[in-house]
């Protein structure tokens, strides 16, 4: 008979602030942001990994939350939609989708406020065609791909 699993403490920094938290180590990134961090903005879609609306980011670089393990974020930087902006400003990805009304339902937003705001921080003028393949893992049933778009080329124009 197997023995149950051990909650431990596990300690990483979300949006710039230290945090420890004491869960199962297989408990999901996601589930942690928003059960015991009361980060809401990451959202359960898919459960896989596939859908993009838990995107966060880990060390920099652009993760499922929903398939991360608690254990695999010991020690790294996580950024949720929450810490894209500073002292109380948006991020201009989340700027220029609300200046563009590139959010319909919401549901994907976050998700894809998160990746669009990685892509910049690498490509500050990327193409339309670089931004449609940026996020392509960022899945979203309202239609609103080309708002989201134009407002991630709006972001970079603004940035540089």
């Amino acid at each position: 008979m197997m023995s149950p699993p051990r909650s431990q403490a596990f300690g990483f920094t979300v949006n710039g602030e230290a945090v420890t938290v004491t869960a199962e180590p297989d408990t999901p990134l996601l589930t942690v942001l928003r059960e015991d961090l009361d980060l809401k903005g990451s959202r359960f879609g898919c459960g896989l990994g596939q859908c993009g609306a838990c995107f966060v980011r880990l060390d920099g670089a652009v993760v499922p939350s929903c398939d991360t393990p608690l254990w695999s974020v010991e020690g790294r930087a996580v950024v949720t939609v929450e810490g894209l902006g500073a002292d109380g400003t948006l991020h201009p990805v989340q700027q220029a989708l609300l200046d563009e009304q590139a959010a319909q339902c919401g549901f994907c937003i976050s998700g894809i406020a998160v990746n669009a705001a990685t892509l910049l921080e690498a490509n500050p003028r990327p193409s339309a065609d670089e931004v449609v393949e940026a996020l392509d893992r960022n899945l979203c049933r309202c239609g609103v791909q080309r708002r989201v778009v134009r407002a991630v080329l709006e972001a970079g124009a603004r940035s540089s």
